[in-house]
């Protein structure tokens, strides 16, 4: 191969991940959002090391994670009720402000050395309820971003993306400052990262949405009219199924890093930094996986294998007392929890009606969001009973036995969501006219989702 074509053909793989960004608004979006979310991730890990700093127990770590996403039970399913009927994009910029100003409130109680634990707990609760407005209504407002459908798994997996690339520089950050400087730094930085998506959302060009104000129902009726959609067509109702039970028996594995890097590895809040960039590295490895797929069928493998993935790369940390291990099982954990989530958001975007998607991101939230809290309280209260090793374990366990039930699913699920992949023509054969849906044989490489 010449240097000419080895140069065309990486610049056909750098357009192939990218194509999102030839939206405008999506591409404010990323740069903003980018920033935003490295404070993010700077503050989730300084938070975790602050209150096992001052406590030592890792009960209260699953206390705090628990008040920090309990609200998504609650709030998730109205906010998605908003997001079917309001501006989205004025929404998120309400969510940020309100984000930035509890970052700084953090950030002020630390360096002012006034800071206790029930504070930090408050705050974080404070969060939970912002973030369980901003989320849903995020989820469903990249479709207004993106001016291409074609392009919409792509934002997809960009979007998640950004979310792991701020995770390798996050925590490794959050490390080094908080060995140094303390917490403080990082919370105050995250409050002035806000800024970036503030701007961004600010800049951007939405075309208005139809509105039917007329004859709205009320929010109850339209709550319940959500959920008997998502609970009554089953590839909606398994992918929410799955994603509630990988929160809440896997996802925790994230409350007791603290523990394993301070008791079993030995460490200190640079070894705690290093392990949540190994997960961000297997997690971004993941969403760039799913970036360069051009379609998506055959994602519903993809769960499956994601999902053993997610609970072999617990179990491997559990069991593992070198460090070089440990990194490599979170990296491992990391590539199969991002691969299994952001594949599952794809489907539910692709298939949803538009009218109803922000109920059902909603639903997403509360599945992916909501669960954890009650997953982190348990895993927190365990390990003190059991040790954290075997509770890791049992969650593992769990994820292994979710996966098995979702193989059971797929031939049904390929079965529903194949006719609405012949109506937007993702299968190729029925688009371009060379059979029809009756004739088309179930090739099982075509139709599999």
């Amino acid at each position: 191969m010449s240097a000419t074509d080895e140069h065309t053909r990486k610049g056909a793989v750098i357009r192939q991940l990218l194509r999102a960004l030839r939206s405008r608004n999506y591409r404010l979006f990323v740069a903003g959002q980018s920033v935003s979310l490295v404070g993010t991730w700077m503050q989730q890990v300084a938070m975790s090391w602050l209150v096992y700093r001052l406590t030592g127990s890792a009960t209260l770590l699953g206390v705090v994670g628990f008040f920090s996403q309990i609200p998504s039970i609650l709030i998730s399913p109205v906010a998605g009720v908003l997001a079917d009927h309001w501006d989205r994009r004025r929404l998120l910029i309400v969510t940020q402000m309100l984000a930035m100003l509890q970052a700084a409130f953090l950030a002020a109680a630390v360096l002012t050395g006034i800071v206790q634990v029930w504070q930090i707990i408050a705050l974080s609760l404070v969060l939970g309820i912002v973030n369980a407005v901003d989320i849903p209504v995020r989820q469903s407002f990249v479709v207004q971003m993106v001016e291409h459908r074609d392009d919409l798994s792509n934002a997809i997996a960009l979007n998640s993306s950004m979310v792991n690339g701020a995770r390798l520089i996050g925590p490794s950050v959050a490390g080094l400052l908080v060995a140094s400087v303390g917490e403080g730094i990082c919370f105050l930085l995250n409050a002035a990262s806000y800024l970036a998506v503030i701007l961004a959302l600010a800049a951007m060009r939405i075309p208005p949405r139809s509105h039917h104000h007329h004859h709205r129902p009320h929010i109850l009726h339209e709550l319940r009219e959500g959920v008997a959609y998502a609970a009554k067509f089953g590839p909606i109702r398994s992918i929410l199924l799955l994603v509630a039970l990988i929160s809440l028996m896997g996802m925790p594995y994230a409350v007791l890093v603290p523990v394993f890097a301070k008791d079993i590895l030995h460490g200190g809040a640079h070894t705690f930094g290093f392990l949540m960039t190994a997960a961000g590295c297997g997690a971004l490895s993941g969403t760039l996986f799913l970036a360069l797929r051009d379609s998506v069928l055959g994602l519903g493998r993809v769960i499956v294998k994601a999902t053993v993935c997610f609970a072999a790369g617990i179990a491997i940390f559990a069991l593992s007392d070198n460090f070089p291990l440990s990194l490599a099982a979170l990296a491992l954990a990391g590539f199969g929890a991002m691969t299994v989530v952001a594949s599952c958001n794809t489907i539910l975007q692709t298939i949803l009606e538009e009218d109803k998607r922000g109920r059902v991101m909603s639903l997403f939230t509360m599945a992916f969001v909501g669960m954890a809290p009650l997953g982190s309280l348990a895993a927190g209260s365990l390990a003190g009973i059991i040790g954290p090793r075997y509770t890791l374990l049992i969650g593992g366990g769990g994820c292994l036995a979710g996966a098995a039930m979702f193989v059971r699913q797929l031939p049904g699920i390929r079965e529903k969501v194949r006719p609405i992949y012949r109506r937007m023509g993702i299968i190729p054969e029925v688009a371009e006219g060379m059979e029809t849906a009756a004739e088309q044989p179930p090739v099982e490489e075509e139709t599999e989702r």
